[in-house]
């Protein structure tokens, strides 16, 4: 029972954070001022955008306190080493939070693409980690 209980306080946990960077990248999004139609196709991108950053920092930690390779065993005699699974899971899904921004990106308009950028840019370095 107490585990159900942890479990769930760290699922609200994570999803506060996630609702976060939601709010964040929607800002972003807002203040570039795209128009309902392309606004409407970016909020699902930045959804899945902001669980896959929330979720690539809690592997970054996973990995810092467990390191990148993890131990194994099969069998009796079977001992070796291994790219541990936190290592595996967040090359996978580095590359595609890489897809789903520059999808966000690609919706903006092709004269204030380089203009954004930078703003978006800007606005990350500026953000607190």
């Amino acid at each position: 029972m107490a585990k159900a209980i942890a479990k769930k306080k760290q699922f609200l946990e994570k999803d506060k954070r996630v609702k976060v960077e939601i709010n964040r990248l929607k800002k972003i999004f807002k203040d570039l001022e795209l128009d309902e139609k392309k606004m409407q196709v970016a909020n699902s991108l930045i959804e899945n955008a902001a669980f896959m950053t929330i979720t690539l920092k809690d592997l970054q930690v996973a990995i810092n306190e467990n390191g990148v390779i993890s131990e194994y065993k099969n069998g009796e005699n079977q001992y070796g080493t291994k790219q541990s699974d936190e290592v595996k899971t967040y090359i996978s899904l580095i590359n595609r939070h890489s897809s789903v921004m520059k999808q966000l990106t690609d919706l903006l308009p092709a004269e204030k693409k380089q203009e954004n950028i930078n703003i978006i840019e800007q606005f990350a370095q500026r953000r607190p980690d």
